[in-house]
């Protein structure tokens, strides 16, 4: 078997060899000594960031923290403003944009930022992907993927996204228009090609279900090749999920992840959505940020054990949660996840566009000088959208023709947009923002 996948991770520089290896290592720690390996763990990523990034230093300051385990709780919490500025200033000593991964947020919490990860840190987030799909049978190398997502609509862009579907064995479904007409265009391929899994935000999959619901079909009586559905990036609700399971005639499985961290819970076979205690180390904590006991609801605050290059040390990620009571420090389950949803904007010729295709929009408006701090739209009218952004200096009037360009391409011609400066967006109860908003029912 021709191992594209693997290939093209270790031509970028990624040792997924080794990665893999060291994972396998962490999982044989038995129960009893993995507290001892997380306490160790954080000890090391501290001292390292406190050792080796001028930023981590600058942010720590001459706040009272000792670097010690016994005095974890004494860390300040980052936050996502506190890496809007420049990735170069917050590189660890070593480190240079060349020399790592860097990526962009999708800003659907409202705050974008460029981030970066070492490259080993960066195959170990590819490891644990890899070991968490195959409990539901699903190898890279070998698997189809029926991949519902974005996908940039330049030439270059799109090319370079098309190479990475093509060696990591996917076939895309761009989300930006899902229209019937382009549902049962979707729903020709099932028939053609030997898809063994679904993979892509939850708001475009439930689209494709309702549309199958609707033309009273089940997909795998297409498509007898499908085994399950993984989704993503938003929240997915009961009823969405029993839906789809009937639709497609295949477990759906919750996925859970950040960009700039890495895989944060996966639901395994039983149903049990499990933590990643691999890499990451997922602390609840109150408003005081007190850790809270398993079963009570609070802010997910994440630490990345390995990333060197970059520090997310004890990062509040913008989203509340609960563990299960009977977590354990190698197995911790995450009970229940709030606030992690998007929108479907109906537009006027019909075309129904997901909340998430506004992250492609607003990559327009996402610089690495950390300009623009947060930023919602709203969909006022059918044809109207108002963009409320807080920013250090206005948007300059080339800028808003670029986004208004942007949107045009990715959704269509014919809206109607107001960007309106503000001091402070309004949150959520939940404390997050959510990027999209329709007012349109």
């Amino acid at each position: 078997m021709l191992r594209l996948f693997y290939l093209s991770l270790q031509i970028n520089g990624f040792p997924i060899k080794e990665a893999k290896a060291e994972l396998q290592k962490i999982k044989s720690i038995p129960e009893q000594d993995f507290k001892n390996f997380l306490d160790n763990k954080k000890q090391e990523i501290v001292e390292y960031h406190l050792k080796n990034n001028p930023s981590y230093q600058k942010f720590i300051g001459n706040k009272a923290v000792n670097p010690e385990v016994s005095g974890w709780n004494d860390l300040p919490i980052m936050t996502k403003k506190d890496f809007q500025k420049p990735l170069a200033e917050r590189l660890s000593n070593g480190f240079t944009p060349r020399t790592v991964y860097v990526n962009k947020t999708s800003g659907s919490a409202g705050d974008p930022f460029i981030f970066a990860k070492d490259k080993f840190c960066h195959a170990l987030t590819w490891a644990t992907i890899i070991d968490r799909f195959s409990w539901f049978g699903i190898d890279f190398n070998a698997s189809l993927q029926a991949r519902f997502y974005g996908i940039p609509l330049d030439f270059i862009g799109n090319q370079k996204e098309r190479i990475k579907d093509f060696m990591g064995n996917r076939y895309r479904f761009s989300i930006f228009n899902l229209s019937d007409v382009v549902l049962a265009k979707i729903l020709k391929k099932f028939q053609s090609k030997k898809f063994y899994y679904i993979n892509g935000y939850t708001s475009s999959i439930v689209l494709f279900a309702k549309f199958l619901q609707k033309k009273n079909i089940v997909l795998t009586s297409m498509c007898p090749t499908l085994k399950c559905c993984v989704v993503t990036s938003e929240m997915l609700f009961d009823d969405d999920k029993i839906l789809m399971e009937k639709q497609f005639g295949v477990p759906v499985v919750n996925e859970y992840g950040a960009s700039e961290l890495d895989l944060i819970a996966f639901q395994n076979p039983s149903g049990e959505w499990l933590v990643n205690s691999e890499t990451l180390l997922v602390e609840i904590l109150d408003e005081e940020n007190n850790v809270l006991p398993n079963g009570k609801e609070g802010k997910i605050v994440i630490t990345s054990l390995y990333n060197k290059a970059h520090p997310f040390i004890r990062y509040d990620i913008g989203d509340i949660g609960i563990l299960n009571e009977k977590s354990t420090f190698k197995n911790p389950i995450l009970k229940k996840l709030i606030g992690r949803t998007n929108d479907v904007a109906i537009l006027p010729s019909g075309k129904k566009s997901p909340g998430l295709t506004f992250y492609y929009v607003t990559k327009s408006i996402i610089e690495d000088d950390g300009n623009v701090k947060e930023f919602v739209i709203k969909q006022t009218k059918i044809d109207t959208f108002e963009i409320e952004y807080v920013s250090q200096k206005e948007l300059t009037l080339s800028q808003i023709q670029n986004i208004e360009k942007a949107i045009t391409t990715y959704l269509e011609s014919g809206l109607i947009f107001r960007f309106v400066r503000k001091e402070k967006i309004e949150r959520s109860k939940s404390g997050k923002l959510k990027q999209f908003v329709t007012m349109v029912k």
